[in-house]
């Protein structure tokens, strides 16, 4: 006889709403999130499985203006390049995507995995050593969920280099970024991803991305 789930059929569905709302966001209101909300959200994403039960992921919330425009400076240098890269084709669409809510957000947090950290025995990762970075990044998508079920919008910039955003941020040397977070209330939530809606990529359907072995 099965257990009795622990939770019922419109709590499954309601997840399954919020998971085709959470979105990456870039447009945000100037609003500022509630005075604990930044401490909640972390509290929650701490909360995610970890390798070892290692819990390497390190959070800065960034609210210091200089350093915010040390980060926003790092952010156009790097997007500079990359438009520079781009093909001929992609460029012009590239150049039109907004791809940073730096500007807008509220609230800035940088997530960092912790090379160095004890905790753990190194249990896990002796011959998978990157699954101490991808610990921190469940910790991202935990408070991702958690954020988008409070109807706060997060957007991932990863258009940085990891190096000089630890110098701006003056982190421990054992410290390596995994993502910049930009959080705030979104202009206008969407479900369909913004990079869809702007024809730069359009969604893979599920069953070309499992293979049966």
């Amino acid at each position: 006889m099965p257990r009795p789930r622990p939770f019922d059929d419109a709590f499954g569905a309601e997840l399954d709403r919020l998971f085709r709302w959470r979105r990456d966001v870039r447009h945000f209101q100037a609003t500022s999130l509630p005075e604990n909300m930044v401490a909640e959200l972390v509290a929650t994403a701490s909360r995610a499985p970890s390798v070892g039960y290692s819990q390497p992921w390190r959070f800065v919330r960034v609210a210091d203006a200089a350093r915010r425009a040390r980060i926003h400076a790092i952010f156009s240098a790097c997007n500079a390049e990359a438009l520079a890269a781009q093909p001929a084709e992609r460029a012009a669409l590239y150049a039109r995507l907004k791809l940073s809510g730096l500007a807008e957000a509220p609230e800035h947090l940088a997530v960092f995995v912790d090379g160095e950290a004890p905790t753990g025995g190194g249990l896990g990762r002796a011959t998978m050593p990157e699954t101490l970075a991808f610990s921190a990044v469940l910790a991202i998508h935990t408070l991702w969920l958690a954020a988008a079920a409070r109807g706060v919008g997060l957007g991932w910039v990863s258009i940085l280099d990891p190096v000089a955003v630890a110098q701006a941020l003056e982190v421990p040397a054992g410290w390596r970024l995994v993502a910049y977070l930009c959080l705030g209330y979104p202009v206008e939530p969407a479900e369909t991803p913004e990079l869809e809606r702007c024809g730069w990529e359009s969604r893979i359907a599920p069953s070309d991305l499992m293979l049966q072995r």
